[in-house]
């Protein structure tokens, strides 16, 4: 609950009475938290419990707490996360040895990675929508559901002459894949505290990444290239299939046990605002109105789509890229290994970064500029031998570890919009400049050569650094949790646990502070 100092009344009642007033970002936030009445309300709550007996409001129940079941379901998630990004890329990364055994061309391997990013775009309003009414737990058991039924499906297809079902399959886990992407953040918010939640979105963009790396490193040890034997070569796909399969029904299983709506308390004052606010006032519509009216988001938008579509279109031609410079698929598989768990480390160490400074903006830009010149060195290194092996790692450091920085920075300058809604607008602009990037560089690889591909990428991320810098940082967020909006407006201190002394039930007390 917010209020304005009491030396405010008098003139917020003169701009009731008056013409509208044109508010600031974080009193239009303010505005949208409270129902109308709702500091007259609140005045009368405080008399009634200053007449109340000594005590009275230490038997009222806790507004904030942090609970232990949040460990358990960032790790679930995290882990059919992981298992959904294994499935994406374990075509694409011994792309040749799928080619010679569905005796299809390049680009209908190159489909099988695609499909995840074309599905995206226009299934993401429709997913953020039922994300948005029907809640996390649901979307979440279609996520987990949709991922094992595909896994299944694609076990069907261990023929050569049966792409179609290979692609039908792969078609499923895609639909799974958008439940997924928009998670992270939304998880963030509703579990974890105003200490930890850019952390916690990090771990859970972590599972992501690291069903990249076990992609990478995986299918071409379970799946070498056995051409003169298409009855081996049809046993090792069938094995990497069916044990994808069995390990994405397990994490359904225990997505339907782990998964709960939301906490028992909501674990910060930004989400208790929002559980504060009447539920009637939402509208799906105009929450995407909103965003697109909001400008940094709309720049965060485009270059949050350059920065993870040129990931997207990296990954999917890795080995294509690698093939040309050494021959041989395991190779490339390490190289992209190296980048993905490089990645891994930098979206932690970021997530960590922003818990401790909030500096959003800050380390976005540095972040996307380190990015930029990881992109040329990798670019100029492909034929160094094993230096590309570092150059990769610096690539990946700073390109996969900027992924939980821009949901975070979304979710700070759109607050109170849903997390999902402007998570699930983040994916979507990156699956369509995946799209774009990937058949682009896809061609300029092919006619001129990899340095040309990459040059391609390059120009793109520099423009992204320009248009990042013009995002103006306002953290909407971070300031309900710190009890500020602005100069004037302050959170209403309440009796509420924080997390910063926890105890058996991780509830602890907050003495009441006058602005």
């Amino acid at each position: 609950l917010l209020r304005n100092g009491g030396a405010q009344d008098s003139s917020v009642a003169e701009a009731l009475s008056g013409p509208p007033v044109r508010l600031a970002p974080e009193e239009e936030t303010r505005a949208r938290l409270l129902p109308v009445g709702a500091e007259e309300e609140e005045e009368e709550e405080e008399e009634e419990a200053a007449a109340a007996a000594p005590g009275a409001e230490e038997a009222r129940p806790p507004r904030t707490a942090l609970s232990a079941r949040r460990f358990a379901v960032l790790l679930i998630f995290s882990l059919y996360s992981l298992v959904n990004a294994f499935q994406w890329i374990q075509y694409s990364i011994i792309s040749n040895v799928f080619m010679d055994f569905y005796g299809v061309s390049e680009l209908h391997i190159n489909w099988l990675s695609m499909v995840y990013m074309l599905a995206y775009v226009p299934l993401i309003f429709p997913v953020t929508w039922l994300l948005d009414t029907r809640g996390l737990r649901l979307t979440a058991l279609l996520g987990s559901g949709l991922n094992s039924l595909g896994a299944w499906v694609k076990c069907c297809s261990v023929q050569p002459h049966l792409y179609w079902v290979t692609m039908l399959g792969q078609g499923l886990c895609s639909v799974a894949q958008v439940f997924i992407l928009g998670l992270p953040s939304r998880i963030a918010s509703v579990w974890f505290g105003p200490t930890e939640v850019s952390t916690a979105c990090a771990t859970a963009v972590l599972g992501n990444q690291l069903g990249t790396a076990v992609g990478f490193l995986l299918p071409p040890i379970l799946v070498p290239n056995t051409q003169n034997n298409t009855d081996l070569l049809a046993s090792n796909i069938s094995t990497m299939f069916y044990g994808t399969s069995a390990v994405a029904t397990l994490l359904f299983i225990l997505t339907a046990i782990v998964f709960k709506e939301k906490p028992p308390y909501p674990p910060s004052q930004a989400q208790a605002a929002l559980q504060d606010s009447p539920p009637a006032e939402y509208s799906y519509l105009k929450s995407i109105r909103n965003l697109f009216k909001n400008i940094p988001f709309v720049l965060l938008l485009i270059t949050y789509g350059i920065m993870t579509g040129a990931f997207y279109s990296v990954s999917t031609l890795l080995n294509q890229i690698m093939l040309t410079c050494c021959k041989e698929e395991v190779y490339a598989g390490r190289i992209g290994l190296t980048l993905v768990i490089a990645g891994m480390v930098g979206s932690i160490l970021c997530g960590l970064w922003l818990d401790y400074t909030k500096t959003y903006k800050q380390t976005t830009l540095i972040v996307y500029i380190l990015s930029f010149i990881g992109m040329v060195i990798f670019t100029f290194t492909l034929n160094l031998g094993y230096i590309v092996f570092i150059t990769g790692g610096i690539l990946g450091f700073f390109m996969t570890g900027y992924l939980p920085l821009g949901f975070e920075f979304a979710v700070e300058i759109t607050y109170p919009e849903s997390e999902g809604t402007s998570s699930g607008l983040l994916n979507a602009a990156a699956q369509v400049f995946g799209i774009l990037f990937t058949l682009a560089q896809g061609k300029l690889t092919t006619d001129y050569g990899p340095m040309a591909g990459n040059i391609f990428l390059c120009v793109w991320l520099f423009l992204g650094i320009i248009l990042t810098a013009l995002i103006r940082s306002d953290l909407r967020r971070h300031n309900i949790n710190i009890g500020l909006t602005n100069g004037e407006i302050k959170a209403v201190p309440v009796d509420s646990p924080t997390d910063q002394k926890p105890k058996a039930v991780v509830l602890t007390k907050q003495s009441e502070s006058s602005i």
